[in-house]
């Protein structure tokens, strides 16, 4: 199951595949092991050059709303470079990915430390997902958004405890997902939607804080409705990718157990063999 599974996906995305694996096949052994994990986290610092050095090991618990702030933090600063008026001039933020998330830390202490100002943070919603059947049992164990590890239902349910943690629990009532042609942007509603399905960016697997929702048949020249059904999550670069080199995109069940595919063009696959993309490529007991 796992070597036909893994055809056609990367490195990365093969060892993700094995964790969802690891966790289907033992599912009573997710909780003593997250109790392991958790006994060995930590965070040390020293000096050294005139530089503090950090280094944290974390287990997924604690690790999933750092991770969501700070990934939120960079989405945020980086959606404000492409607003900025002056993008092009000498003095424009040109930080990389790892300053952005070492000024997101200190941005992060100082609030804590007395700081007032609201810290800009996009998306920084924590999503632990189970199916109802194991939250009803206490039993099996659910994932959380941005991170490949399972947590133990136990788990589940002491996150959604906290702030800013939204259970998403399969198998329940839901919102009016589909809007036609009355919105323009898909809803907050829609997009959690979509990031149950796709589980971020649906090509190649970026969390869902690097993601926008776009429509597959576009809104202005396809006339495309606002609709699960015609949505997916993408980052910028696949973005760019699908429209400029001739990628399809299709969709089937988009409300239950949807799947999304990729459709190469010729000059990359002449057969043109679909490629399943979502969160679907690492659900192996389907």
């Amino acid at each position: 199951m796992l070597t036909d599974a893994a055809v056609g996906l990367t490195l990365d995305h093969v060892r993700r595949l094995v964790v969802r694996a690891e966790a289907w096949l033992d599912p009573d052994g997710v909780e003593p092991k997250e109790e392991e994990r958790r006994g060995k986290r930590s965070v040390t610092m020293f000096e050294r050059g005139g530089m503090l050095h950090l280094n944290a090991r974390l287990d997924v618990e604690t690790a999933a709303p750092i991770v969501t702030a700070i990934r939120g933090f960079v989405t945020a600063a980086f959606a404000a470079r492409i607003d900025a008026p002056d993008a092009d001039s000498p003095d424009a933020d040109r930080r990389t990915v790892p300053m952005i998330q070492a000024d997101a830390l200190a941005v992060f202490c100082a609030h804590v430390l007395g700081c007032e100002k609201r810290v800009p943070v996009a998306g920084a919603t924590v999503i632990v997902r189970m199916s109802v059947e194991d939250l009803e049992a206490g039993t099996g164990s659910a994932t959380v958004d941005g991170l490949d590890q399972p947590v133990s239902v136990g788990a589940a349910r002491r996150m959604a405890a906290g702030g800013g943690i939204i259970p998403c629990v399969l198998g329940g009532d839901s919102e009016v997902l589909d809007w036609g042609r009355e919105k323009r942007l898909f809803t907050r509603a829609q997009r959690l939607a979509l990031v149950e399905r796709d589980g971020g960016c649906a090509m190649c697997g970026l969390p869902p804080e690097m993601t926008k929702a776009h429509h597959i048949r576009w809104w202005k020249r396809d006339h495309g409705p606002t609709d699960l059904a015609n949505g997916v999550l993408l980052c910028e670069t696949c973005h760019h990718r699908i429209h400029d080199n001739g990628w399809e995109i299709r969709v089937d069940h988009p409300r239950v157990g949807g799947r999304v595919w990729f459709l190469p063009p010729r000059y990359v696959d002449p057969a043109r063999t679909p490629r399943l993309g979502g969160l679907a490529r690492f659900d192996i007991a389907a």
